[in-house]
């Protein structure tokens, strides 16, 4: 706002006497501008002069702010502290002397709060009652496992075998902290097939336990879906472990998942192929067929015989003893009429694989075991089981891994 010029000698003197002066400002006696008379407006012609014009009464300058009615005393502080304290029932004990404090220093400082002070205190007191009630009769412990039960619930993704999920941006990879379950007859991002818990103690480290899931769902896979050779080829094992965070919450929980290897791809339908779905005679073929395939998973480290042939003649021997019960468990099943010679080839086929494998087992030297290993592998390619497969209405179609390297049979 603008200040007006000081009356002139001409000008009328109104009932409002001008002050005498005005308060210091930041930036000289009366504001910015320095004295009033070396404003805007010019000289004054009263600069100089302790009062205004001839006549004018003296008066009094302002003091440090103005206000029409008195300031109400302040609260005090511990007051509201041990107000909320005792609402929160939080620390009782703290709350309840907040407030004896803040008694005393309200008659000492003349401050308000007296009512909070007294109200934090009385309700601190109970609840310090209260927290040695529990104390005293176990409730304390069961109402810290609630809370540990209840974060533990509010951490952990539950999900069971045999469902199926969308997770956040249908990328079944990175960290994530919701999924939600949606039937399997649809478009879905994963299907469950199995669930194990890690023993407790300690976090193991990030890599412990992905290495253990890792190892782990590779092998139940086969629990849910028997026969691989129905399991799409962009499809591949996934896996959901607890987080570090998770871990001190409770979470032990390792989910092993189908997923499709093309991020954003959906997979439909169930790839459940277990002994709820498969027939007598099928879930009888695929468990002699796991035989072998769990004799094929050993083979040592090195890929080259030369390397360590007594690993290789060793994985040798496995894999001999494997064919062997195969061909067993295969003729001790009363096959349908359809399915009884194809079955009745693949087992002789098996017990030729068998003596070869035996052979190579007892190798002198890498040259000698190579030549037996080619001959056992050549009667246990994935090829040798299509006709007793196809009778017994199982896949037909080897995975793309099987029919190209020849690995993880389930002739």
């Amino acid at each position: 706002m603008s200040t007006p010029p000081p009356p002139g000698p001409h000008q009328p003197q109104g009932p409002f006497q001008p002050p005498e002066a005005y308060p210091q400002g930041p930036y000289g006696q009366y504001g910015q501008y320095g004295q009033y008379g070396d404003g805007p407006y010019g000289p004054s012609p009263y600069a100089g002069q302790a009062g205004g014009p001839p006549g004018w009464p003296a008066y009094r300058p302002w003091g440090q702010g103005y206000s029409p009615v008195n300031r109400p005393a302040p609260v005090n502080g511990l007051a509201i502290a041990a107000l909320v304290l005792g609402v929160l029932c939080f620390l009782p004990g703290v709350g309840l002397v907040l407030g004896l404090v803040a008694l005393r220093q309200i008659r000492r400082r003349g401050e308000r709060g007296t009512g909070p002070a007294v109200g934090g205190a009385v309700l601190s007191g109970v609840g310090l009652a209260l927290w040695a009630l529990l104390f005293a009769t176990g409730g304390a412990a069961e109402l810290w496992h609630g809370f540990k039960e209840g974060a533990r619930e509010g951490a952990v993704i539950s999900l069971s075998e045999g469902e199926c999920f969308d997770a956040p941006g249908g990328a079944l990879s990175g960290e994530t902290y919701d999924v939600d379950k949606v039937p399997c007859a649809g478009a879905h991002d994963g299907e469950v097939f199995a669930t194990f818990r890690l023993p407790d103690g300690a976090y193991p480290g990030d890599g412990e336990v992905g290495d253990t899931a890792d190892e782990r769902c590779w092998i139940l896979q086969d629990g849910y879906a028997m026969d691989a050779w129905a399991v799409p080829r962009d499809v591949d094992v996934y896996y959901l472990t607890p987080t570090e965070d998770s871990w001190a919450a409770g979470d032990r929980e390792v989910t092993c998942v189908f997923g499709d290897t093309a991020e954003g791809e959906d997979l439909t339908g169930s790839l459940r192929n277990d002994e709820t779905v498969l027939d007598a005679h099928q879930v009888a073929y695929l468990k002699a067929a796991h035989v072998l395939n769990a004799a094929m998973g050993t083979a040592p480290d090195e890929e080259y015989v030369e390397d360590d042939l007594p690993g290789h003649k060793a994985w040798a021997g496995r894999v001999s003893a494997a064919l062997d019960r195969q061909a067993r468990m295969l003729r001790a099943h009363d096959w349908p009429a359809g399915a009884r010679g194809p079955v009745t080839a693949l087992a002789a086929r098996l017990d030729k694989a068998r003596a070869e494998w035996a052979k190579a087992a007892g190798a002198g030297d890498a040259d000698s075991f190579y030549e037996h290993y080619d001959k056992g592998f050549d009667l246990v390619g994935p090829r040798q089981g299509v006709e007793a497969r196809e009778a017994l209405g199982l896949a037909t179609t080897p995975p793309a891994d099987e029919e190209d390297t020849g690995t993880s049979l389930q002739v």
